[in-house]
Parts: structure tokens; sequence; C-alpha cells
């Protein structure tokens, strides 16, 4: 793990391009490696938002409001498992439009009253997985909504309309009108799987986690950001940051967007604007409670220029996890440091 680099003088070494990482003052002698200046590159990567907050706001107000009155519609199954040790039910809700969203609750079998949940989702075309995935928060004596992403791996389908063409994959499905997008689809999924969660039996609603990596950290960043319910965010190497950016450089989903693009030139400010409203870069001043973010600097799908860029605009508490020899990937130690950092805010 890195210290923190500070300081004009720390600055001043980061400008320079020179063979030799020394820069004297005086008696005053300034060491900084490769690494060390990486950092502070990334620490002062601030990139212009891409979309007017106030407007910003007023679209995500709106659409909220609209989604709040509608019903959940859950319906809740116990579910076999061979691990005497957990309770599992299958959770279905209606999510954006009248898609099913499938999940897991999953619940220690003596979990206390009125006990942490944490919202987990996963990365790009998986799912949701077997139960025993989640142990890790069981021992804990924490609940566990894993939720499926519609129409990728898991047993979600997805009903949007396909009447603006797709490229391959899912995320250009909609992509010239931010209502009717995917994007917006999966995130009113996740805010709604949010309140499902809440309302879960022996979940204390006011102690709840978004948790995920890569689609999975990027759909508990933005959660976190637009549901007033959410008290902490876990985003392991999250997408949905500095989406412009990743749409250039990144081998990622955004791969589609691009490809998009290439076959509809003609559409490219429409498709960055509709983008711009799901972009963490845009959306991270909305964010009120504890954050953790990780990030692998050799990361070529949520490439830390990205994820920087949305971290420094945050402005609620926040720690970040650097691992400068990763790529798109979160170890074993990450994993236990999510772990950590969700104890010191759920208790």
């Amino acid at each position: 793990m890195l210290g923190d680099v500070r300081g004009s003088a720390a600055l001043k070494a980061a400008a320079s391009c020179s063979t030799s990482n020394r820069q004297h003052k005086g008696a005053y002698e300034i060491i900084m490696n490769t690494i060390s200046l990486r950092k502070i590159e990334l620490e002062n990567c601030s990139p212009i938002p891409t979309m007017d907050e106030s407007r910003l706001n007023r679209f995500w107000d709106e659409q909220l409001a609209r989604h709040e009155e509608r019903p959940l519609e859950v319906t809740i199954a116990g579910e076999d498992t061979p691990y005497p040790g957990m309770k599992v039910n299958k959770v279905t809700y209606k999510g954006f439009d009248e898609t099913s969203v499938h999940a897991w609750h999953i619940a220690p079998v003596q979990a206390e009253t009125n006990a942490p949940c944490v919202v987990t989702f996963p990365g790009y075309t998986m799912d949701r997985g077997f139960p025993e995935r989640y142990a890790h928060y069981l021992l804990l004596g924490w609940h566990v909504l894993a939720v499926d992403v519609r129409g990728q791996s898991g047993e979600t389908g997805s009903l949007l309309p396909l009447d603006s063409g797709i490229a391959r994959g899912w995320i250009t499905q909609g992509i010239m009108e931010a209502e009717r997008s995917y994007y917006m689809a999966v995130t009113i999924d996740a805010v709604r799987a949010v309140k499902v969660a809440a309302g879960l039996p022996g979940v204390d609603a006011k102690r709840i986690a978004t948790a995920g990596g890569s689609q999975g950290g990027g759909l508990a960043f933005i959660s976190g950001a637009l549901s007033p319910l959410v008290a902490a965010v876990a985003a392991d190497i999250p997408n949905l940051c500095r989406m412009d950016y990743g749409v250039l450089h990144s081998t990622s989903s955004l791969t589609e967007v691009a490809q998009y693009i290439k076959r509809y030139p003609d559409r490219l400010e429409a498709v960055l604007s509709s983008l711009a409203h799901f972009d963490m870069l845009n959306l991270a001043p909305r964010l009120k409670v504890p954050v953790m973010v990780s990030v692998g600097w050799k990361d070529t799908v949520c490439m830390p220029e990205t994820i920087y860029a949305a971290y420094n605009r945050v402005q609620s508490p926040k720690e970040i996890r650097d691992y400068p020899f990763s790529g798109h990937e979160v170890s074993e130690h990450q994993k236990r440091e999510a772990v950590v950092f969700l104890q010191k805010h759920l208790g």
C-alpha cells in the first residue's frame, strides 16, 4: 500500500520529467520514485465534468421520484442449500420496467435481529452465482442481497425495446435516449434492489451497504449516489467512471459503445450526452456516505485515470486502495480491506 505524498514540493517533483528523481531545495532533498510520482499524478486527475450539475440533479430527482411510487412486487421463496449455517431465499422484484429481477437473500441461521445487509452486484457478463460466494459476510453475522444484472448470465431477462440498433453486447440498448437506455434500466434496478433489502426480514434498514467489482463496483457506486437508503459503499475497480475517456481508451464493455459510434459516427455527441447521465465523474458530489474505492494501475478495463477522476470529486468521507501492479482484478487483500471498511461503518 502507498502512503500519501503531499505538498507543493511534491507536485513540483511530479511535474519534472528529467531522468533524475532528485530535487534539491537548499539543504532539503526530496527523493521520489516513479510509483510515488504516478500516485501524485492520479491524485491530481481532475477532468472537467461532462454535464452541468444542476441539470443532472434535476434529471435524477425526476427519474427517482417517478420510480419511487411504483410497487416493488417482491416475492420470496425458500431455496435449498447444502450449508447448514446459512438460510437462502430467492427474491424477485420489479425493476425499471416490468422485468422481474432475481436475487438471493442470504442470512446466517443464527442472525441477530436488525443486522446489516450488503447489496452486491456482479461484473459484466456475470451473475449472482451460488449463495456460498458471500460466506465471508455471513461470518460477520450480516445479510446479503445478491442481485442479477438484467439480460446477462443470470436468470433475469430484459424487456427493453431495441428500437435504435445495438452493438454486440447489452449496453448500447436505447443508448440514444438516457431515459430509456440500458444504463438507466440497470441503475434503477440497482436503486430498487436497495429498497428491497431495506424491507427484508431481519435487516436493519439503516445499515445497508452496496458492494461489487467492475460493473458491480459501478452499480454500487451509482446506487450509493442515488439511494438515500445506502449507508456505505465499497466499489472495487468500478466502471461508470469518466465514461467518455473509457469509450476512447478502455478494453471493457465500453468498446461496445465505440463500435456503435464507429457504425453511426453522426451519433457521437448524442451518445456521449446520454452516457454523461450515468458517469460517476458527474454524480460523485451526490454521495453523502462513506466510500471505499480500489484501483489497479495496470487495469486496461476500468483504468486508474477513470476511477481517480470520479473519486477525486467525492466529497463524503472516502478511502482509496491503490494496487500499482494489479490489472482488472480484486485480490484477497482488497476483499479483506473492503470487509474491514464496511465493519467500521456498519458496526
